[in-house]
């Protein structure tokens, strides 16, 4: 069972930035890069929504147009460790962050799809607020 651990979350101002990782694991030897991996949030009282994904090399990354210019996806599969850089937080961005992960390819058509993504690990809070 491969485990995930996100972090960096915390609360903040606006205008401020976060950055959130995602450590994974599993009790026998894990190869991060056999996964795409996707980052999604959930706000109180609505449902979870999908921010970004990055395939296995980094060759390919995918953002939601709310998140554009601001987040940015990264990976270090070295250290079995998926990134995301908040940066220009708004309000509006408070909410549980999790990663996920995914062993088929993330696609423009397909990599917001929460079905797709097999492995999530528990959240991380994040909360901007003045």
């Amino acid at each position: 069972q491969v485990q995930l651990v996100e972090s960096g979350g915390g609360l903040v101002q606006p205008g401020d930035s976060l950055r959130l990782s995602c450590t994974a694991s599993r009790f026998d030897p894990f190869e991060l890069d056999a996964y795409a991996v996707g980052w999604f949030r959930q706000a109180p009282g609505k449902g979870r929504e999908a921010i970004s994904s990055i395939s296995k090399s980094a060759g390919r990354k995918y953002y939601a147009d709310f998140v554009k210019g601001r987040f940015t996806i990264s990976r270090d599969n070295d250290k079995s460790t998926a990134y995301l850089q908040m940066d220009n937080l708004k309000p509006e961005d408070s909410a549980i962050y999790y990663c996920a992960l995914r062993s088929s390819m993330p696609g423009a058509s397909n990599w917001w799809d929460e079905v797709e993504y097999e492995h999530w690990g528990q959240g991380t809070q994040v909360t901007v607020s003045s």
